[in-house]
This record gives C-alpha cells, structure tokens and sequence, in this order.
C-alpha cells in the first residue's frame, strides 16, 4: 500500500473521530489564556527527549506549578516524578516564564505559523524546531511539521527520505516539504497528518 493510500485509509477509519477531536481540544486551548497556554509550552520542553505520555502525566501533576515553582524546587518535582532532564528542564521553564503572561499576543503579531516557530525557536531558550512545531500545533496552529524519530523512522521505512544522522534546521525544513506535499494530497493539515502518522507507528493518539 503507498502512502497515500494509507493515510486515506486511516482517514476513513474509527480513529478519524479521535483525531477530529483532538484538533478541536488544540483550537479550545489556543483561546484560553496566556497561563494555560505557557503550561502548554511547558509540556513541550518536557517532551524533549522523553515520552509524550510521561511528558502528559507530569503535566496533569505539576500544573499550576510550571507558573510559580522555584527552579529548584521544580527540579525536584520533575526528578521526583521521573523526568529524565530535571534540571535543564526546570531551568528552561522558569527562563521562559517572562513570556508567560504575553506570549499570546506575541504569536498574533506574526503574519503566519513558519514566522511564529522561527521566533519561538531563536528567543526561547530549549526550543528547538520540532519542539516549536509541537506547541503551535497544540494551540491551534497547524501549519508546521513536528518531526520526531516516529515521523522520521515513518518516512524512511516508505522510502520517502534517507534517515538523516542529524537533524539540522535545513534537513528540518527539506522533510517539512515532503510532509507539506503529503498533506497537500490527503487533504489534511500538517498538524492532522502528524496525528495519524504518528497513530500509525504508535497505536495511540496523544498530543
């Protein structure tokens, strides 16, 4: 079966209503506030490296604590509940605090989404491409690739691209355009492709 083929498969699949859904529950939290987004953004920095659902459950346990934790004690919480990188992590959050009640509006004055991760990735300290994708498509902007070894290993194993040894912001932007032409002939957003490319190699849906 070509890829295309596939993703069209899946799109006509049960998981369709799960997917529909979670881009909804995206679109929900991009209107809320400048706080509940940053702890957004704070799920993302944890995802790097690591598991999104260990990246979920320290979410839904930290909390309102991403807005106010000392470093240290931030460190200790995320140590405690397993985190790999607690304290790189915790120093990167408690450094991006002073976008929190702001970063909203921020993201409004970009014209579109590739202009919004670029600035996401060159003033917030721990966001890379992937990890800037990541948070925009979770906040309702789905425009942008968020590409991880489970999009990479996908691609490669259809013969797609070449698995790369690193991945550079050119290397970045060469697979965004593959994904972007995927997309284009599916009919879905990037953030939606992501979602089913992703449920493809990993029999789950998560964020």
């Amino acid at each position: 079966m070509n890829v295309i083929n596939l993703i069209e498969e899946l799109r006509n699949s049960p998981i369709r209503s799960t997917i529909d859904s979670r881009i909804k529950e995206f679109d929900e939290l991009g209107k809320k506030s400048d706080q509940e987004i940053f702890k957004e953004l704070c799920f993302c920095f944890l995802t790097a490296n690591f598991s999104a659902s260990g990246g979920i459950k320290i979410q839904n346990d930290v909390n309102d604590g991403f807005l106010y934790l000392s470093e240290e004690e931030l460190a200790e919480k995320l140590s405690s509940l397993s985190h790999r990188f607690p304290n790189a992590r915790a120093k990167f959050i408690v450094e991006a605090r002073k976008h929190k009640d702001t970063i909203k509006q921020t993201l409004k004055n970009f014209s579109d989404e590739k202009t919004m991760r670029n600035w996401l990735a060159e003033n917030i300290k721990g966001l890379g491409m992937k990890e800037s994708s990541h948070f925009l498509r979770n906040i309702g902007y789905n425009n942008v690739a968020i590409i991880d070894f489970h999009i990479i290993d996908f691609l490669s194993n259809h013969g797609l691209i070449e698995k790369p040894k690193n991945l550079n912001r050119r290397k970045y932007l060469e697979i965004e355009n593959i994904l972007e032409e995927l997309a284009e002939q599916t009919g879905t957003s990037l953030g939606e492709l992501d979602l089913y490319l992703w449920y493809h190699e990993t029999g789950k849906v998560l964020k």
